[in-house]
């Protein structure tokens, strides 16, 4: 049995990348035609939850308005209303929100603003997402 060369005790792994700020957090920016990793946005996720929850609420009857709902909740309608909005999304936008495969420009402020007549491929990260 033959030895190779001996293993060093400090190896140096140099990794490019950048410190970015978005929404008053930091973030890593790899470069060019790095893939970047699936992270999802704990608060779109969270909030996509307690949209299709009031939803099931609401339909279910347990609550006649929204008012009454934003009531029990101690949230102002008007919040609640925006937040309902996402059950408007897309199933594949939301599996893709779920999956932490959405793109850097989809976060929970951007999709409450309103919900665009026609969603871009640049909202995506991945090409079999693009058709819609």
């Amino acid at each position: 049995m033959t030895r190779g060369a001996p293993i060093p005790d400090t190896v140096t792994l140099h990794v490019p990348f950048r410190l970015v700020k978005r929404g008053g957090r930091k973030e890593t920016q790899l470069p060019e035609g790095a893939a970047p990793p699936h992270r999802k946005d704990s608060a779109l996720v969270k909030a996509l939850a307690r949209a299709f929850r009031w939803k099931r609420m609401l339909e279910s009857g347990e609550f006649t308005t929204i008012a009454e709902l934003a009531e029990r909740e101690v949230i102002t309608s008007s919040y609640m209303t925006r937040v309902l909005r996402l059950t408007l999304l897309a199933p594949d936008i939301v599996e893709a929100i779920l999956d932490g495969k959405q793109g850097p420009e989809v976060t929970l402020a951007r999709v409450m603003e309103s919900v665009p007549a026609e969603w871009s491929a640049k909202f995506l990260k991945t090409p079999d997402m693009s058709d819609l």
